[in-house]
């Protein structure tokens, strides 16, 4: 089936995937005078001496803006904010069916830090959380932590922290098939983008040994003093590679028990996986092509393998985290969404496959498992109101 073409016609004869409608009936003079005026001069006072009302009595509380500047759509690149908008329309389609979230996509025609800055900041009193999307490394980490710091509603960057929590999700499983600790494992992490650098930390922070991580750009494995550096990647190499090695991603593999790919089709050669420790996973999320050809996967001893792909097994993918993420954090009215929250979903999606259940093809929920938005949502409103 050509999804492509698919899409195009589908896009093409609905104009885009999301349409406003009004939750209040318009029957007759009597709800126009209490929707609009004279009725709403009361909601409009009440909310300006209760600025809280705002949350409960206009759709504040249920909307969540998302925020693209078109700078790194989906694998495609930087093509701008209008080419942003058809996946945005998508991302805020998802939201509602999942999580009964209401979300509107906003594309930026600016990729200035400052002016992106300023933008979400102004129209931030709409929304009740701010979900970033598609805005290209290094800039995103600027631009999360500054809104973070500037806004008093949840701010979350889903490239970086939607994928570190599925991540962690299905390596919790995938750890239990295998039977190691994420404490002692080897993991190999190719690519050192957003998602690359927000996982790399939250694993650490989740418990794995930084000492025994290795990330890896297109140039090799990162380290202090290397060639082709910056900032976010100087900081990623403190935190990992403490034997401070160099080399290319089959050095790297060498008695590894983890891969996992962010980063381009092919990168992942069959013959090199011979070389990773006893009962290897891998998860190559490289969409649409993973690093690994599945087929050429089936072929090697990788024992447990996990993709980007709904057509897949063990699809990783975000709809398992941000719907019930925004949800809970909506529920529970709180400032932002921290690393205990993150590690909260993470473990309730884990949770919802029982142990006897789990195996090789089965490590994490299916993203229509209606289980799953409920569960995180659950787990971040309890971790929020502690």
């Amino acid at each position: 089936m050509n999804y492509g073409k698919r899409a195009l016609r589908a896009h093409k004869k609905n104009r885009g995937k999301i349409s406003i409608v009004s939750s209040f009936p318009l029957r007759n003079k009597r709800d126009l005078s209490i929707a609009y005026t004279p009725g709403v001069a009361a909601v409009s006072r009440y909310i300006a001496e209760n600025p809280k009302a705002a949350r409960t009595h206009t759709m504040k509380g249920r909307m969540v803006a998302i925020i693209s500047d078109g700078s790194a759509i989906l694998g495609l690149g930087n093509l701008g904010p209008e080419a942003a908008l058809p996946v945005m329309e998508g991302k805020a389609a998802l939201f509602k069916h999942f999580a009964d979230i209401d979300a509107f996509p906003i594309v930026l025609g600016t990729q200035d830090e400052d002016e992106i800055v300023a933008a979400v900041r102004a129209i931030a009193p709409t929304f009740g959380g701010i979900n970033l999307e598609d805005i290209s490394a290094p800039r995103c980490f600027a631009i999360e932590e500054r809104l973070k710091k500037e806004l008093s509603i949840p701010v979350f960057h889903d490239d970086q922290h939607g994928t570190a929590i599925v991540v962690l999700a299905a390596l919790i499983n995938a750890l239990k098939v295998v039977k190691k600790k994420l404490g002692k494992v080897c993991i190999v992490i190719n690519g050192a983008g957003a998602a690359a650098t927000a996982t790399t930390k939250f694993l650490i922070y989740a418990g794995a040994n930084q000492k025994n991580i290795r990330v890896l750009d297109t140039k090799g494995i990162l380290a202090i003093g290397r060639e082709h550096m910056n900032g976010a990647k100087d900081e990623l190499a403190r935190l990992t590679n403490k034997n401070k090695e160099r080399g290319t991603l089959k050095d790297a593999l060498e008695n590894a028990d983890i891969f996992i790919g962010m980063s381009a089709k092919g990168a992942l050669k069959p013959e090199w996986v011979k070389n990773m420790a006893d009962k290897p996973i891998v998860f190559a999320l490289a969409n649409p092509d993973p690093e690994i050809d599945p087929k050429e996967a089936k072929k090697t001893k990788i024992a447990v393998f996990g993709t980007g792909r709904s057509n897949l097994p063990n699809q990783i993918n975000n709809v398992l985290a941000f719907p019930g993420i925004f949800r809970g954090a909506l529920d529970a009215e709180a400032r932002d969404i921290t690393d205990e929250m993150k590690l909260a979903a993470a473990r309730a999606i884990a949770s919802l496959i029982p142990t006897k259940k789990l195996s090789a093809k089965y490590i994490i929920p299916n993203p229509f498992d209606k289980r799953v938005a409920p569960a995180v949502a659950r787990a971040v409103k309890k971790v929020a109101r502690k």
